[in-house]
């Protein structure tokens, strides 16, 4: 009886989707800061600050939440999620209407932030519980939304815009992502304890091992596991972030564009960070969680080495993309690995320790570039600067798999005696 009752896991998939897509606008900041500096009559720089202010307040509110996540369910925590972010969005319109820059921070800054956060971390931990079969795959499809969100939501808040005004527009997309979150949020919840699809028996042939541990965010705390996973994504994030963020002019000045040409390719990373987000995730239910990452570090040492001295075109644009695609694929592998690593007792929780990185390496990754290449004005210099930090992911990653292996083996051990 209990099995009929069950919902459709990839609806809960779908769920995960639209929040992700709904929160993911975030990174079609861009197309608001010109529209919204000039009616505040200041320079774009300090209309970004409510951009990192709402990056550093999603990587706290996921790390400070995560157990309360983990308490209430996905259903509240998505919920209030879709109230925060929503009424982030309109109390951002207000603040344009009142031309109060300090509402328009404490708007989209920390209260749009919180819902960040929140929205983050609620439906991909409650994937990770759906699909033990599919972790790397169900993971990505959710957070693909999130990096895909700027190319559906980009061209929609110009329209509106142009269309309806600034103000009007902020209140229109609050309405709008709340309806999209809140909707999505009555449908997601957990699966029974120790739900499995039919048929499948983790540990049992195949790529799929049993989980490592099933433990609290508390003791993942204890163990070496947390922390080398935390400096691994604080690496790929920082220079990830790093190379987006000066993408444009760095080829402006290698490849000889002109703006326009280097913000058309500014477009088709967004792609490939969404692309790789579904890509790099499925297939690490394949590779192994700890192969995967290590893939990732070892292209990017030689692709941050190189990149500054490579001349031809294509081949620069192909090394480029595909380190974005590991930047994505970071962040969608990463709820599996966490599950592989800790089990789902409190994944949200630890989930959103692990995002703590994210807001620390988004004011680190850039200013390390700039401080770098204003001391050296040298691009070769700054990208060696990465990819020194990239080996020191890469013997971080060979760590993890040591003990990942280890730990294998002791529950293979376990299971012998029982």
């Amino acid at each position: 009886m209990k099995t009929e009752k069950l919902k459709n896991r990839w609806l809960i998939a779908a769920s995960a989707v639209g929040i992700h897509i709904s929160i993911g606008s975030v990174y079609a900041y861009s197309v608001m800061t010109n529209p919204v500096k000039d009616i505040f009559d200041v320079d774009g720089s300090v209309i970004k600050w409510a951009f990192k202010i709402a990056i550093l307040l999603l990587g706290l509110s996921a790390a400070f939440l995560g157990k309360w996540v983990e308490k209430v369910g996905p259903k509240i925590s998505g919920t209030t999620a879709g109230i925060f972010y929503g009424i982030g969005i309109l109390g951002s319109g207000l603040a344009v209407q009142l031309e109060s820059l300090l509402l328009f921070y404490l708007c989209y800054g920390v209260i749009g932030g919180i819902g960040l956060g929140l929205g983050y971390i609620t439906p991909v931990s409650t994937l990770v519980k759906w699909f033990p079969d599919r972790r790397g795959l169900a993971t990505g499809m959710a957070i693909m939304g999130f990096g895909f969100a700027a190319l559906i939501f980009g061209p929609v808040m110009q329209s509106l815009f142009d269309a309806v005004g600034v103000a009007n527009a902020f209140y229109v997309l609050g309405i709008v992502y709340m309806i999209l979150i809140l909707s999505s949020a009555r449908y997601i919840e957990s699966p029974p304890e120790r739900y499995l699809p039919k048929g499948f028996k983790p540990g049992e042939g195949g790529n799929i091992k049993a989980d490592i541990a099933n433990i609290d965010a508390d003791a993942s705390l204890k163990t070496s596991r947390f922390y080398y996973i935390w400096i691994m994504m604080f690496i790929n994030i920082a220079c990830g972030i790093a190379i987006i963020s000066a993408a444009s002019p760095m080829m402006q000045e290698k490849l000889n564009y002109t703006p326009m040409e280097a913000a058309a390719i500014v477009g088709l990373i967004g792609v490939f960070n969404g692309l790789g987000r579904i890509i790099w995730s499925g297939l690490s239910d394949y590779l192994g969680r700890a192969n995967t990452y290590i893939i990732f570090f070892v292209f990017q040492i030689l692709a941050f080495f190189f990149l500054p001295k490579i001349a031809t075109e294509l081949v620069f644009l192909v090394v480029l993309f595909t380190v974005i695609t590991m930047y994505g694929g970071g962040f969608a592998t990463l709820p599996a690995f966490l599950g592989d690593l800790f089990g789902t007792k409190q994944l949200g929780a630890i989930h959103g320790m692990v995002l703590a990185a994210w807001g620390l390496a988004g004011v680190v990754g850039p200013t390390v570039y700039d401080v770098v290449k204003n001391a050296t004005g040298s691009l070769n210099a700054t990208l060696e600067v990465f990819a020194g930090l990239f080996v020191v992911a890469l013997v971080i990653s060979f760590l993890m798999r040591m003990e990942v292996s280890k730990a294998y083996k002791k529950q293979k051990k376990q299971l012998k005696t029982m």
